[in-house]
């Protein structure tokens, strides 16, 4: 069994944390690969006292790869998400961030878990991802060109509301005065979505969430659609351009084009175990029920 492990940077305590993952991912026979850039700074801090393989680009994973391990927070998922596409390579998220609704794996918990990959001892949690569908919009220019968590569009240089005029599967829903708009997936809801007070969605909901940032209209609220639908939305501003982010990725937009906004022909998988579902990471990080009363 084949794992690849993945970080975007190095923190003094990704020490201990890498040489726990070795340890249990040899000790129960498997194999590991680094990306690049995380290797050379694991060699350069003297954490690794052998040779790894190692990988840099999606094309480089292969069906020998059975698990994709993430070192960081939900932000690394989201890269790490790009790195496996369609390739159906289970993530398994490490977290040393804050929060951690993806990267849900805490240190302490390694030596116990990873074996779990093993015996087959976790289920997969399929999350649906977005994608910008306008052929003239670039989304060359982001380093994930899809997103896990949400399509933002936003405005740009200036402190004055932007209008966006939305649309539903080609039905006019609304004009939204805002600061801007967020497309969340489920997976998302737990992200910018939950920042602007909005419905957190259990993973395996079908839908899509639409919420305006900071709305001027007073009756505004967040919808929740299916995530079969299209949607279209044209900005206007006192600015030429505007700001359209996926996930941690942010590009320049004229105002002149359309955004138009679907499901992602491809998901992604993430490893739950049983100690670790979506219900009980609410209950921890949200801390649910820290009530005298209970």
């Amino acid at each position: 069994m084949k794992f690849a492990i993945y970080a975007q940077n190095y923190k003094p305590h990704y020490h201990k944390i890498v040489n726990k993952l070795i340890k249990a991912i040899k000790k129960n026979g498997g194999m590991i690969a680094f990306e690049a850039e995380f290797y050379q700074l694991l060699k350069e801090n003297h954490v690794l006292t052998e040779d790894f393989s190692v990988f840099s680009t999606y094309d480089d994973l292969d069906e020998t790869t059975h698990f994709f391990i993430s070192i960081g927070g939900d932000g690394t998922m989201l890269r790490a998400a790009n790195f496996v596409k369609n390739k159906n390579i289970p993530l398994v998220g490490v977290n040393t961030g804050r929060l951690g609704f993806l990267a849900n794996v805490q240190e302490s918990a390694i030596d116990f878990l990873i074996p779990l990959l093993f015996t087959n001892q976790f289920t997969l949690s399929r999350r649906t991802l977005l994608k910008v569908d306008n052929p003239t919009v670039d989304v060359t220019n982001f380093k994930v060109n899809f997103a896990l968590n949400e399509i933002t569009l936003a405005r740009k240089n200036t402190t004055s509301m932007i209008t966006i005029d939305t649309y539903i599967d080609n039905e006019f829903l609304a004009t939204y005065w805002a600061d801007g708009i967020i497309i969340s997936t489920p997976t998302g809801s737990t992200g910018y979505n939950l920042s602007c007070g909005e419905p957190i969605i259990a993973p395996n909901s079908n839908c899509l969430v639409i919420t305006p940032i900071a709305p001027h209209n007073l009756t505004t609220r967040p919808l929740i659609i299916s995530d079969r639908s299209k949607i279209r939305m044209k900005v206007e501003s006192r600015e030429q351009q505007f700001l359209l982010s996926m996930d941690s990725d942010t590009a320049t937009i004229s105002t002149a084009e359309e955004i138009e906004i679907s499901l992602s022909n491809h998901t992604v998988n993430l490893v739950e175990f049983p100690s670790v579902t979506f219900v009980k990471t609410l209950r921890n990080k949200l801390l649910w029920g820290e009530d005298k009363r209970n």
